[in-house]
């Protein structure tokens, strides 16, 4: 609720707890863990194309850490959009599968439960999917679609498309 104002009314701890729990907001844990993950899948492609395509780390590093940064953002906001969807599957999944009659006591601390397996669930799931599906578009583009670019732009071109594509398909229901 919120007064004329547009601040909102002084929430109860319960209620500030529920609102974290179904919010897109993420925990530094895991905004740690996101941005971890998703700089080493990016940096994943440098080893690629300097062994394969011939492209010599000492003579490209501003555009691999450039182009690294972006794509570890996108790749981030891809598991934060996933994990989000995700976890309210899982959590309703839970939820009808444990649905039996307790004490309020108890029901508290069974959903508390649940939310922390929902999300766990989510994050790792998130985290596999979206890299699985990164890699997978990188390999494609870097050797089917612009594999008769030059090195450069086939490694702009395959990083960009490939996270660019993630971040939109994280987006859609």
């Amino acid at each position: 609720m919120s007064t004329k104002s547009g601040k909102p009314k002084n929430l109860t701890k319960e209620e500030e707890s529920l609102l974290q729990d179904y919010s897109r907001d993420l925990s530094t844990k895991s905004s740690a863990l996101f941005y971890g993950n998703a700089a080493i899948v990016s940096a994943v492609p440098i080893w690629l194309y300097w062994k394969i395509h011939q492209m010599e780390p000492a003579n490209n590093y501003i555009y691999f850490l450039l182009v690294t940064v972006v794509t570890t953002y996108l790749i981030s906001f891809a598991y934060k959009n996933v994990k989000f969807v995700l976890k309210h599957k899982i959590f309703q999944n839970l939820y009808n599968v444990v649905q039996d009659e307790k004490d309020k006591k108890n029901d508290d601390r069974s959903l508390k439960k649940k939310n922390e397996i929902a999300e766990y669930e989510a994050t790792t799931y998130s985290i596999f999917y979206n890299n699985s599906l990164f890699l997978f578009i990188l390999l494609v583009a870097s050797f089917v679609l612009f594999k008769n670019f030059t090195p450069l732009f086939n490694y702009f071109l395959s990083m960009g498309l490939s996270a660019g594509l993630l971040a939109l398909f994280s987006t859609s229901k």
